[in-house]
């Protein structure tokens, strides 16, 4: 069987997934993601076998089962309509299948040059943003103390991390300045999740900021592996940070 042919097969088969359930009780519903997020690794398994190995390309994983994760997680604060879901799911669906995609040039990448790597890394950004934004959007809607908001943060920044920067120079095996520089910037989050904590915005806000924040921290990492962190690169983040960081001064609620 071809690899594209995985690929879709493991996309419809995650989407049903998402829709078997809707047909449980609530009590069960978020072992469900869980055990769904197990699946989504099995499945990619299969469908990138051929690229696998005992090495660092097993950290393509992360970002498909954290995806189903968070989508997963989210799932359960929208609106329980099909207007609200049916969009989710399809939008689950064809990222499921840009991740397998994704996924499968970066194997490729790991052993020789490959035309659609840059595609493939833009690709990989974007949907990691997307990631990140759903899980803090859950991690916020706990209201839970701010040492939980910390811990969360930071725990699943780490992961985010590793597979962004892995995904610049695709090294086999872990190295100092990578750990460094994923926990640096994990730490970082956490401590951004701690700040928030004290500012009156809406869990929506404060998620989009904490996804801006990984956004400006992950662009400037990856910038600084490649080699190319000039004064442009760094006026252009910080100024995305800057105005979003006004946006939102702008929409808290004072008083």
């Amino acid at each position: 069987m071809s690899k594209r042919k995985r690929f879709v097969i493991s996309s419809v088969i995650l989407s049903l997934g998402f829709i078997a359930i809707q047909l449980l009780d609530n009590q069960y519903r978020y072992l469900s993601i869980g055990v769904l997020s197990l699946i989504t690794i099995g499945l990619f398994v299969w469908s990138l076998i051929e690229g696998l190995g005992k090495n660092l390309t097993l950290l393509t994983l992360i970002l498909p089962t954290l995806f189903t994760l968070g989508v997963g997680l989210f799932w359960f604060l929208l609106p329980s309509n099909v207007f609200a879901r049916i969009p989710i799911l399809v939008f689950y669906g064809i990222g499921i299948y840009a991740l397998c995609l994704t996924s499968n040039i970066y194997t490729v990448a790991t052993i020789r040059t490959i035309a659609l790597l840059r595609a493939a890394r833009g690709v990989g950004f974007v949907l990691t943003l997307v990631t990140s934004f759903l899980i803090f959007d859950t991690i916020l809607s706990l209201k839970a103390p701010i040492w939980v908001n910390f811990l969360f943060v930071f725990i699943t920044s780490i992961p985010l991390f590793l597979q962004g920067l892995w995904a610049v120079n695709f090294p086999e095996q872990f190295n100092k300045v990578l750990i460094q520089t994923t926990l640096v910037n994990s730490l970082a989050m956490g401590e951004v999740a701690v700040f928030l904590y004290f500012w009156p915005v809406t869990v929506v806000v404060g998620s989009l900021f904490l996804t801006v924040t990984l956004y400006m921290s992950l662009g400037l990492s990856q910038a600084q592996f490649e080699g190319r962190l000039f004064k442009d690169t760094v006026r252009e983040y910080l100024l995305v940070g800057i105005l979003v960081f006004i946006g939102m001064f702008i929409a808290t609620r004072w008083g």
